[in-house]
């Protein structure tokens, strides 16, 4: 077994979509990247990565080439999957923290945690989301950034057909 760890940040700003964990949240802000920007998927996927000694999303899926722009992080996440598999490795479990003085996240833990079990291929009791405020201090404090850590537990992946 391995474990991986993960973390993302990505800056707020008027005009784009808040997307966390799969989930479109309905805010005034949302987060700023090459691709959607969801902090979660990407924590996870970099989590994953690193268990697997994979390298990192940035290598994987490199903001200076086009074709990744506007990329829905569930198919990164969803791909990411599958390159572990293909390496002999499946996810056993996943732990995220998002950080975000707003909004609120609490009634949305339960999707992003089923989003997250789906495309991990996990039940929902492999997999916890925890929310967290900045409680005002710093860049996520004072509501510029969400960020996210994320630790993963994998296995080797037992041969096809068993």
């Amino acid at each position: 077994m391995r474990v991986g760890i993960g973390h993302d940040t990505h800056r707020l700003a008027e005009g784009r979509p808040l997307i966390l964990g799969g989930l479109r949240i309905e805010h005034a802000l949302g987060l700023v990247g090459h691709s959607d920007a969801d902090v979660v998927c990407h924590a996870l996927a970099d989590a994953l990565l690193g268990a697997a000694g994979l390298g990192d999303i940035g290598e994987h899926y490199p903001d200076t080439d086009p074709k990744w722009s506007g990329l829905d992080s569930t198919r990164l996440l969803a791909e990411v999957v599958g390159l572990l598999a293909a390496e002999g490795w499946r996810p056993v479990n996943a732990d995220v923290i998002v950080h975000a003085q707003a909004p609120k996240l609490g009634p949305h833990k339960g999707t992003m945690r089923d989003n997250l079990a789906r495309l991990l291929g996990l039940p929902g009791s492999a997999v916890n989301v925890k929310a967290k405020t900045g409680e005002h201090v710093g860049p996520v404090g004072r509501a510029e950034a969400i960020c996210c850590h994320a630790v993963v537990l994998i296995e080797p992946a037992p041969p096809a057909g068993r």
